[in-house]
């Protein structure tokens, strides 16, 4: 199905991308630091699940649309901008304890998946990295280009939930070490909203690659 060459060049480029700090390392890390370990998992799920639109769409063409449409682009640009910085604003306005964290109900680990789902679909830049990317190692002799598209995806999906996981777990265990920290409270609402509040304004920032 694949050519064996492409595919274990494919894996070694995966590998080291995905443990390249971006911003769904950085995502999860403010999650995780701020609300458990739980928390960044569930983050972590949210945003590899939003991986398989993207996949899916590279596989029919439609992140191609991304790519030649400028008004396209920037839609899905300033809608994914503009929910990063909500839910960071929501965040700094936010009063966390102790206790409030303890009682994390089903409704709020739904509110982390949904959270991290959309801001990796509402991010158009990986909608092209999966377009540009993913083809390079497609072999049409192989296979359909669809199905090699769909299984790379899926590849890299995974890799991205174990690296992502393993973060959460990291800074989970660490922030059971913070939380005792008279300063900890302070800080985890400032840091966690600026980091997701910073990650709305570098997505606004970005420019289409479309002329």
């Amino acid at each position: 199905m694949f050519n064996p060459a492409s595919f274990n060049f494919f894996l070694v480029t995966c590998v080291i991308l995905v443990m390249t700090p971006g911003p769904d390392t950085l995502y999860v890390l403010a999650h995780s630091l701020g609300q458990g370990r739980r928390a960044g998992v569930i983050s972590a799920f949210g945003i590899c699940s939003g991986f398989i639109v993207h996949t899916v769409a590279a596989a029919i063409g439609l992140s191609a649309i991304l790519m030649t449409s400028g008004l396209a682009f920037t839609l899905v640009k300033y809608a994914g901008a503009g929910y990063l910085i909500y839910i960071g604003i929501r965040t700094l306005s936010a009063r966390t304890t102790v206790h409030a964290v303890s009682l994390a109900t089903a409704k709020a680990h739904r509110r982390l998946f949904t959270q991290g789902f959309l801001t990796n679909v509402l991010n158009p830049k990986v909608a092209l990295f999966f377009l540009a990317f993913i083809p390079q190692f497609v072999d049409p002799k192989c296979s359909a280009v669809a199905s090699q598209v769909i299984v790379y995806g899926l590849i890299d999906m995974g890799m991205c939930l174990v690296w992502l996981c393993g973060i959460a777990l990291i800074a989970g265990s660490a922030r059971h070490w913070l939380v005792h920290q008279r300063t900890f409270w302070r800080t985890q609402r400032w840091f966690t909203g600026g980091i997701l509040i910073f990650l709305g304004i570098r997505l606004l920032l970005a420019e289409s690659t479309s002329k």
